[in-house]
């Protein structure tokens, strides 16, 4: 009959032979495994035995209903090699089979792509830091480092909350960076540009501004910033400066419900 497609390759495998060492017993393995008796044709001193009456067969086990002697002579033809579909044994397929690349173990899954990944995991390293004390007394106009220096968490001791005020991680990859801060100043409503960056390697990487129309000024700012950030994993770091115009010298609030600085990395 007519078909649409490729001929099945299957059309052209021959049918396995397997020759048995007969002894006094009714049990057998199997060269090819099977999914029952009628999948193979069993003869016993040239004559063919009847399935599921002389014999049962499943996986690679074969059982006679009686038992031979070591004088007969017993083979079998796998008829379900070429007509059948079987279920592989356990643990018969590996990795060459598979073409998977990758390491195999209880934390990887195979990928779509037949290679292994990183089952999961924790967003490590990470941090988060909060200041103790207001930055009092700013100059108004003046690009200033945000001093976070209590920190709630730092997996990794990798952020500097004493001297630099800086995440320096030490594991490459892409991180989620983001900082929050309450500006304020000492003169009352007089602030009309706020802005907040983070920055990477001494220079602004991204920033969040709110300019205020200077005949409508505010005393008092909260801004928020993040980005996504690479990190090389030895050299490159991140800080928060903040910069605000105000008629007065400017503060940044204090206390972790004003503002925080923090990072985690990115699990890819």
């Amino acid at each position: 009959m007519p078909f649409i497609g490729n001929q099945p390759a299957l059309s052209y495998t021959s049918f396995a032979k397997q020759d048995f060492t007969t002894s006094a017993t009714t049990s057998y393995t199997l060269d090819n495994p099977v999914a029952n008796a009628n999948e193979l044709a069993l003869f016993i001193n040239f004559v063919r035995q009847e399935p599921t009456t002389a014999y049962t067969a499943s996986g690679t086990s074969l059982t006679l209903t009686s038992a031979t002697s070591a004088s007969d002579d017993m083979y079998c033809v796998f008829l379900g090699k070429a007509v059948q579909t079987v279920n592989p044994p356990n643990g018969s397929v590996g990795l060459s089979q598979l073409s998977a690349t990758g390491t195999k173990d209880a934390t990887t899954f195979l990928r779509g792509d037949n290679t292994f990944a990183s089952a999961g995991g924790a967003n490590t390293p990470y941090f988060e830091a909060y200041q103790s004390s207001a930055q009092s007394g700013i100059s108004s106009g003046t690009t200033t480092k945000i001093t976070f220096n209590t920190e709630r968490f730092d997996t990794a001791g990798n952020y500097d909350h004493s001297t630099n005020y800086r995440f320096t991680p030490q594991t490459a990859g892409k991180y989620f960076v983001y900082a929050g801060a309450t500006i304020g100043t000492d003169g009352g409503y007089d602030a009309y540009s706020f802005q907040l960056h983070i920055y990477k390697n001494g220079s602004s990487y991204v920033k969040q501004a709110d300019l205020v129309n200077p005949s409508y000024s505010i005393s008092t700012k909260s801004l928020n910033i993040f980005a996504n950030i690479d990190f090389n994993g030895s050299s490159d770091y991140v800080e928060i400066f903040a910069r605000t115009v105000a008629g007065s010298t400017v503060y940044i609030d204090a206390g972790l419900t004003t503002g925080s600085f923090g990072a985690y990395k990115i699990i890819e």
